[in-house]
């Protein structure tokens, strides 16, 4: 497994730094800013546009963060350039727009956010965006088959599951995704502790939370991971561990 010590080394900010989408909003380039300038890694979110570009979104649909109905995949990049998010002065960012103003200062924690079949050249296009980035970077999904393909790729980052779940379906599906060869685990933290989670753990596996946003999940998360994802305050006021 790579050395990720890094990777629980601070909180992890949740789409960025913002503030729960009243000025600064989710995955914008303001959020991105003040979690560098905070010191707090940053988790953000891949979507794949029509012209085959990375894009930092959450969402499927651009409805809730841009007020315009539409498949995200069906826009192209410099389309999705021009929408603002929650009616601020930021765009939708491209992933090479956050990399060029993150310029490794922290950590960042990338989730791919796929589309089952229709996935094709997305790893890629990642992977051939953060080629020349320098700074520490992971990558994350739910998804296993864009899992699959980093790793086919020889991904030279940290491979992340982004997972929950406290039944035996769910253990076992998690367990056949770290068959793939993963090195962390982002897990929901309410289904902590679990058998799951307690033998990746006893492998050395780094194991963080999603998503934490008031000081009894802080505490829980850390009980039962190594750090958390956070949202809606600021940990250098409430940090416990």
């Amino acid at each position: 497994m790579k050395d990720i010590s890094w990777l629980k080394a601070q909180p992890i900010a949740h789409r960025g730094f913002h503030d729960m989408n009243r000025e600064v909003w989710e995955n914008t380039l303001s959020a991105f800013s003040r979690a560098a300038e905070a010191g707090f890694a940053i988790e953000c979110d891949l979507q794949y546009t029509a012209d085959s570009v990375p894009v930092v979104f959450h969402d499927d649909n651009t409805e809730r963060l841009c007020g315009i109905k539409g498949d995200v995949r069906a826009r192209t990049a410099g389309e999705l350039g021009l929408m603002s998010v929650g009616g601020t002065k930021d765009k939708v960012p491209t992933l090479s727009q956050m990399l060029r103003l993150v310029d490794g200062r922290v950590p960042l924690i990338i989730e791919l956010k796929g589309r089952k079949d229709d996935d094709e050249g997305f790893a890629a296009a990642v992977l051939e965006t953060l080629e020349d980035y320098k700074g520490h970077v992971a990558l994350m999904s739910f998804d296993h088959w864009l899992l699959r393909d980093l790793k086919a790729l020889d991904a030279p980052y940290p491979l992340g599951l982004t997972a929950g779940g406290i039944t035996p379906e769910a253990f076992a599906e998690n367990e056949e995704a770290m068959q793939i060869g993963l090195d962390f685990i982002s897990y929901f933290y309410r289904d902590l502790p679990n058998p799951f989670i307690t033998k990746q753990r006893t492998l050395g596996r780094t194991v963080i939370t999603w998503t934490v946003r008031d000081m009894q999940a802080q505490e829980h998360t850390f009980a039962n991971a190594d750090q958390m994802t956070f949202e809606g305050f600021d940990p250098r006021e409430t940090m416990i561990s």
